[in-house]
C-alpha cells in the first residue's frame, strides 16, 4: 500500500542516516530508550538532535524524511546499525571477535586495508539462549521523530538475516543459523507490528541478503529461497504500510564490502518474490549498472524503484543537474510514476560530514524539481535554494535579493 508516496510523482528522500551534529555526543550503550531519556542531558541532546535532522531534511526539500538512526550509538564503522536490536532481545550475550571460520565468505580482507580493520575490530554478541523479542522503542522513536514534521518519516531499520552474518551459535537450543534467523525475524516482526500501530505508515527494511546471496550460490538455492521466506515473515501482517526494501553493496564508514555488484541475479527476487512496495537500489556509485535489466518489468513494475541518484561514498557535493541526468537516464526504463529519487545508501556510520550530506540531500530534491518541469509536473519547495533564504549575502551584488523581489515572493 503507497501511504508516504501515494500522490507524489519523482518523490525525493534519502536512504536514512545521516552525519549527527557534533554536540550531540552521548550514546544509549544497550540501555532502554526510556532509561536514557531520564537523564535530563540524553533527553534534551536526543531530542535536539531529532528536531535538526528533520529540519535539515525539511531545509534540503526532501518530499518524503528519515530519523536519522540517531538512535543508534555512534561507532566503529556504524556496527551499531546492526547492533541496536542484539544489545536489547533475549538470547544474545557478551561482546566478542568473529572467528575467521565463521565469517562470511564475502567479508575476509587482507591485512592493512580499511575493511580487515572494521571486520576484525567489530565485536558481536554470542547466541546463547533462545532468542526473545524485548522492547526496541521503534514506536516512541518514531512518535518522536513524526512529532516535529508533517511530511512522513520513514522508519528504517536493519534487516535480521544480515545481523544473523556476525553471529555465532554456542547454545545446544540452535542447531544451525536458520533457526536463528527465523527466531530473530519473528522478533523484529514483533517491534514492526507495534511501530505500524502507533501510526508509522512507512517502513524501510535494511539489507537483506538476497542480491548478496544470489551472487554467490544463484538464485534459486535453498538458502536463497529460506532468506526470502524470513523475510516475508519478519514483514508479516504490515499490508496497510508502504514497505521499503533497501539495497546497497556496503557502507561500514561508507565503503563498498563486495566485488560482484550485479542486480542480475536478484531483480526477479526483489521485484515479484518479496513482500513489499518499494525496492531501492544502489547505482550513483556503480554508474548505473544493471537499470537495463528493468526494461522487461517497465511496463508492469509491482513495486516502485527507488534510484540511487547520489553515492554516500564520495566527499563530492553532487549538484542538482547532476541527480536530474541521474533522474532521466533511469526514466528510459522506469516510468515516472514507479520512481522514487534517493542516495545509495545512508549518509552516516561514520560517513561525510553534516554539510555535505545537506547538500547531496539537497540535489536529490532539486533535481527531482528540474525534471519535473520538464514534465509538466508541479515542483516541491526548496527552501535552501530560495534565493531569499539565503544566510549570507552581499548587499548590491546582481542577484541579491531586494525588498521588491521578497514582497513578490
Amino acid at each position: 500500500m503507497f501511504t508516504a508516496t501515494s500522490n507524489l510523482i519523482l518523490p525525493s528522500t534519502t536512504t536514512g542516516s545521516f552525519p549527527r551534529p557534533r554536540w550531540f555526543d552521548t550514546s544509549m550503550l544497550g540501555r532502554p530508550l526510556d532509561t536514557c531519556m531520564l537523564d535530563v542531558h540524553f533527553r534534551e541532546k536526543f531530542q535536539d538532535a531529532l528536531a535538526v535532522v528533520i529540519s535539515d531534511q525539511e531545509r534540503a526539500g526532501l518530499d518524503v524524511l528519515t530519523h536519522g538512526d540517531f538512535h543508534v550509538d555512534e561507532d566503529l564503522a556504524g556496527r551499531a546499525w546492526h547492533h541496536y536490536p542484539l544489545q536489547r532481545w533475549g538470547g544474545f550475550e557478551g561482546d566478542h571477535l568473529q572467528p575467521e571460520q565463521t565469517t562470511a565468505p564475502w567479508l575476509h580482507y587482507p591485512a592493512g586495508t580499511l575493511l580487515n580493520e572494521i571486520y576484525t575490530g567489530w565485536r558481536w554478541p554470542h547466541v546463547v539462549d533462545k532468542i526473545e523479542h524485548k522492547p526496541l522503542d521503534y514506536p516512541k522513536l518514531w512518535r518522536m521523530a513524526q512529532s516535529k514534521t508533517r511530511k512522513p518519516v520513514k522508519f528504517g531499520t536493519c534487516c535480521s538475516q544480515v545481523m544473523a552474518l556476525f553471529l555465532d551459535i554456542h547454545t545446544p537450543k540452535y542447531k544451525d543459523k536458520r533457526q536463528v534467523i527465523w527466531d530473530m525475524a519473528e522478533a523484529m516482526n514483533k517491534e514492526l507490528l507495534a511501530l505500524r500501530d502507533a501510526g508509522c505508515r512507512c517502513i524501510q527494511i535494511e539489507e537483506p541478503t538476497f542480491h548478496f546471496m544470489a551472487n554467490t550460490y544463484g538464485k534459486d538455492h535453498e538458502e536463497v529461497k529460506f532468506m526470502i521466506d524470513a523475510f516475508n515473515r519478519e514483514v508479516q501482517g504490515l499490508d496497510d504500510v508502504e514497505l521499503w526494501i533497501h539495497t546497497c553493496w556496503g557502507n561500514p564508514n561508507m565503503q563498498r564490502v563486495m566485488e560482484d555488484t550485479s542486480y542480475a541475479n536478484s531483480i526477479e527476487i526483489y521485484l515479484e518474490r518479496c513482500r513489499g512496495d518499494v525496492w531501492t537500489v544502489e547505482m550513483k556509485d556503480r554508474n548505473q549498472k544493471d537499470l537495463e535489466l528493468f526494461a522487461p518489468f517497465k511496463n508492469d513494475l509491482k513495486k516502485k524503484i527507488g534510484l540511487g541518484a547520489v553515492s554516500h561514498r564520495t566527499l563530492q557535493a553532487d549538484r542538482p543537474e547532476d541527480v536530474a541526468a541521474e533522474i532521466r537516464k533511469a526514466l528510459k526504463y522506469i516510468p515516472a510514476d514507479r520512481l522514487i529519487v534517493s542516495s545509495d545508501c545512508g549518509f552516516g556510520r561514520q560517513g561525510c560530514n553534516r554539510e555535505i550530506a545537506f547538500y547531496k540531500a539537497s540535489a536529490i530534491a532539486q533535481g527531482c524539481n528540474i525534471v519535473r518541469r520538464e514534465l509538466g509536473l508541479a515542483t516541491s519547495y526548496v527552501p535552501a535554494a530560495d534565493p531569499l533564504l539565503q544566510i549570507d549575502v552581499v548587499p548590491g551584488r546582481s542577484g541579491a535579493p531586494t525588498a521588491k523581489g521578497a514582497a513578490q515572493h
